[in-house]
């Protein structure tokens, strides 16, 4: 990667267009465990709440971009994502293109792929049979069937929707964060980042070819482990993961992106000498 900026520095690489893309932080609660015993039998009393935790996945090192590094579930929307107005419940693309900066059409794209994606690398599906439900168990052989074929593309999302009979619940999302590859990256995306609590009854799977590694883990000690050198992240990874650290629970952070301000970041890399460095505004 280093090289790779200052190749773009030293004007020997032209910048690359972003593509559209988006990622969710998918979340739950971590139940408390139950308080140790000391020598003489004494219960502690100290606070030892579990928090709320992150699903990460480390993409395989194969993989064109950001081989190695841990992310949250996601990728580059599909040109049929847009199409899915009429399975779309709760607040309209309206309210997404004005928290993220960009058209309603856009917006409902983003949201489109965000929920898609995260069902094509984890098996939870944010969508339900009416605009108060979500669908349970996606565990089933049938299931498993239409995430295989939206992820080799021979499914679109709208089609799945429709067949199943299941409303897209924009209104479980929460726009969080909006980054911008920077420009000397060959492979350049637009993304937007999401918050969405683990829906009740459905539980995340080891299933996206992507990935060889999957986890959930508090945003704490995943901030702690790549301070460490122990996990690799990329900075709007390692910045979300930061940002969660200051919530108790889901419900506060679910909370917190309602109200939060999102502006668009795009890292510069700065040359000092034969060492190129990643900075934000």
């Amino acid at each position: 990667m280093a090289e790779v900026a200052l190749e773009y520095a030293r004007g020997s690489r032209p910048p690359a267009d972003p593509r559209p893309a988006s990622t969710v932080i998918l979340l739950r609660d971590t139940p408390a465990p139950p308080p140790k015993a000391d020598a003489e039998g004494a219960r502690s009393t100290r606070d030892s709440s579990g928090g709320p935790e992150v699903y990460l996945l480390r993409r395989q090192r194969t993989m064109a971009f950001a081989a190695g590094m841990t992310v949250f579930p996601g990728g580059r929307v599909d040109p049929a994502d847009s199409a899915i107005a009429d399975s779309w419940s709760g607040p309209p693309p309206s309210v997404f293109a004005e928290r993220l900066g960009c058209s309603a059409e856009l917006a409902a794209a983003y949201v489109a792929a965000a929920v898609r994606e995260t069902f094509e690398e984890s098996g939870v599906l944010l969508a339900g049979p009416s605009t108060e439900t979500v669908v349970g168990d996606t565990t089933g052989v049938d299931w498993e069937a239409d995430r295989v074929a939206l992820e080799s593309g021979e499914l679109r999302f709208a089609d799945f929707l429709h067949r199943r009979g299941l409303l897209l619940r924009a209104d479980l999302l929460g726009a969080w964060a909006h980054w911008i590859t920077p420009e000397f990256e060959p492979k350049r995306y637009d993304t937007a980042f999401f918050v969405a609590a683990l829906p009740a009854g459905q539980v995340t799977r080891d299933v996206t070819s992507e990935s060889d590694q999957v986890t959930w883990i508090r945003p704490a000690d995943a901030v702690a482990a790549v301070d460490a050198g122990e996990v690799l992240m990329l900075p709007p990874t390692y910045l979300c993961c930061r940002d969660l650290t200051q919530y108790d629970d889901v419900k506060s952070i679910l909370a917190g992106a309602a109200d939060r301000e999102i502006r668009t970041i795009m890292p510069t890399v700065r040359i000092d000498g034969d060492q190129a460095y990643l900075e934000t505004t």
